[in-house]
């Protein structure tokens, strides 16, 4: 899956690079993944894409959601959700991959899912997304449509009894952000991902709103989190405060012990001393 951040990453770095390429062949699902999907039989994508030119990308924001980037060939609409690598022609191709493309001037373009991730490719104006693929168009978070009264009809619109983490990365209520980008959103906002959302007061809402945007600008700002790797295979510059690749180290902010534990279908992460499971304490 990619993140929002992430999803802005990429589509910006292939309208720098790969916009005005020729597509020349096409390999889908060389090595079938379980949790690959692709809009109809794979097979058929060098025939859809064969000879369209890459015309723009964006995240998510033009047909589909954020969480996915979109890469108008012409005519024909790729939609993915899973991580994307330039390579030039004097590179070499990743062993495994469930989407290549190659283009006119001997350059690539792979795909190689991790966990699980989308590879649609259909017309412009037909529908071409399976019917049990989630797909909840709303406003991005890093736009002025997200904002505070947009929040809050969010909230009021969702049962009080659900956690955080519940109300911030699931069900596609905020597409493209997940249990990713999640943990740092939290500790800004020195919010429990435990916490039920009936607990909360207005200044916590409010330290919540803006730290959803705050966050997620400065991820994208910095070129992704440094937990994911953009086009060109590199690590993001943001240094994420709570993640796999830092909870084995003390708090940032006040030196305790980060907290590691299953939650919600993946793991969480934070700090119990900012970011306490009660309020006032």
């Amino acid at each position: 899956m990619i993140e929002l951040p992430e999803a802005y990453v990429l589509s910006e770095q292939i309208n720098q690079t790969l916009v005005g390429k020729t597509v020349m062949n096409v390999t889908a699902n060389a090595h079938p993944h379980a949790f690959a999907w692709y809009t109809g039989n794979p097979n058929t994508y060098h025939e859809k894409l064969y000879g369209k030119k890459i015309i723009s990308s964006n995240p998510g924001t033009g047909y589909t959601c954020g969480g996915n980037v979109e890469i108008l060939c012409d005519d024909m609409l790729m939609v993915i959700s899973t991580p994307i690598k330039y390579h030039t022609s004097s590179e070499k191709l990743p062993a495994k991959h469930q989407l290549l493309i190659e283009f006119e001037d001997g350059s690539y373009m792979s795909c190689t899912v991790q966990m699980w991730g989308a590879m649609f490719c259909f017309p412009v104006g037909e529908d071409g997304l399976p019917d049990n693929y989630v797909c909840n168009r709303c406003p991005d978070p890093l736009t002025e449509a997200f904002n505070k009264d947009y929040f809050d009809t969010l909230w009021n619109n969702t049962k009080q009894s659900l956690s955080a983490k519940a109300f911030l990365a699931t069900e596609q209520r905020i597409p493209g952000l997940g249990n990713g980008v999640l943990h740092d959103i939290l500790w800004n906002a020195n919010i429990h991902p435990k916490r039920k959302l009936q607990t909360f007061n207005d200044n916590e809402k409010e330290k919540l709103y803006h730290s959803i945007k705050s966050t997620l600008l400065a991820m994208r700002i910095q070129g992704g989190r440094d937990t994911e790797r953009d086009l060109f295979g590199n690590k993001g510059g943001y240094k994420t405060a709570l993640s796999s690749n830092t909870f084995k180290y003390s708090c940032p902010s006040c030196g305790n012990d980060i907290i590691r534990e299953a939650y919600l279908g993946g793991n969480i992460y934070y700090c119990p001393a900012c970011q306490p499971f009660e309020r006032g304490r």
